[in-house]
């Protein structure tokens, strides 16, 4: 009897695990705190650029729903994050000290620095009051809304889950064009169809991006790629290309000429982006789950480097 369990493909044995236990653990994060933290700070972020280029150009009702909604979600994004650690402490104590290093100590300083941005931001354009203070933090949320609405990736690809660190280039732009394509969503169902010609066009430009970067991810990944084609992952991923895109070229079409379409279009791109978190999400759960999607990368990468060798 061998310690260990076997996959057969064709005439080749292929090792698995240790009495076919998986290889890590799966992280203990809960999907509904993590991935909904991923999503609201990608709409967050992305929302505090539309905001601020919506305030440049004049287009005043839609940079107020932005601003405003841009701090409902880092505010929503917060509490998920603090809900998930258990305890608020603990995400104070993060602040103890500043790592460029680590992922999270980096993503727990940027949410305190973008927070009270985007609330400054909000209160302003809500109130009328201290314009020029009001233009100083959307600013300031618009410089840091990049960085909010992708460190999560890095953050996830920091991990050993095969799903997440086998795409760790492509993480940050499948994060990018999904917070893109929720910004723009929300612009659409929030601002009046006169103003919302930037947020069409990169609607587009995200639906786009995001299938570019979920195939470039899926053939990196190559065989562990089974867990964003399969299962729960598969289904929220396909949902999320079918709405992206159905909601990018309805706005693109039709955005510009009936209010309730340019909603619609909005509704759907919003979507489209949820299902893409938490199908990233699930699609690490899975690979971290099943002990051969641990070991194949292992094992192509060996093979890589031996054929380099030579």
């Amino acid at each position: 009897m061998t310690s260990s369990t076997t996959r057969r493909e064709g005439r080749r044995e292929e090792p698995v695990s240790y009495y076919g236990r998986p290889v890590i653990k799966a992280p203990s994060w809960s999907a509904q705190d993590i991935a909904g933290y991923f999503f609201l700070g990608g709409l967050a972020g992305a929302g505090s650029v539309v905001a601020a280029g919506a305030h440049l150009t004049g287009r005043d009702t839609t940079a107020k729903a932005l601003k405003v909604s841009s701090l409902a979600a880092v505010s929503l994004s917060a509490a998920a994050l603090v809900h998930d650690l258990g305890r608020p402490s603990r995400f104070t104590n993060m602040l103890r000290v500043f790592k460029p290093t680590s992922p999270m100590s980096m993503g727990s300083w940027l949410l305190s620095a973008y927070g009270p941005a985007a609330g400054a931001a909000a209160f302003t354009a809500v109130t009328g009051r201290l314009p020029r203070t009001g233009a100083t933090a959307t600013a300031a949320a618009s410089v840091l809304g990049p960085a909010l609405a992708t460190y999560t990736a890095v953050l996830a690809a920091d991990t050993a889950v095969p799903a997440w660190h086998g795409a760790h280039r492509e993480l940050p732009y499948l994060f990018a064009a999904s917070a893109t394509a929720a910004a723009a969503g929300m612009a659409l169902v929030a601002g009046p169809v006169h103003e919302n010609g930037p947020a069409r066009y990169a609607s587009v430009l995200a639906a786009v991006a995001d299938g570019t970067a979920i195939h470039a991810m899926e053939r990196r990944l190559g065989t562990v790629a089974v867990t964003c084609r399969e299962g729960r992952a598969g289904t929220l991923l396909r949902a999320a290309r079918g709405l992206t895109a159905a909601g990018g070229v309805a706005a693109l079409l039709l955005g510009h000429r009936s209010r309730p379409v340019a909603a619609g279009a909005g509704l759907a791109l919003l979507a489209g982006s949820v299902c893409t978190r938490f199908g990233i999400f699930a699609a690490g759960i899975a690979s971290a789950e099943d002990p051969a999607h641990t070991v194949a990368p292992q094992r192509e990468a060996a093979e890589r480097r031996a054929q380099c060798s030579q």
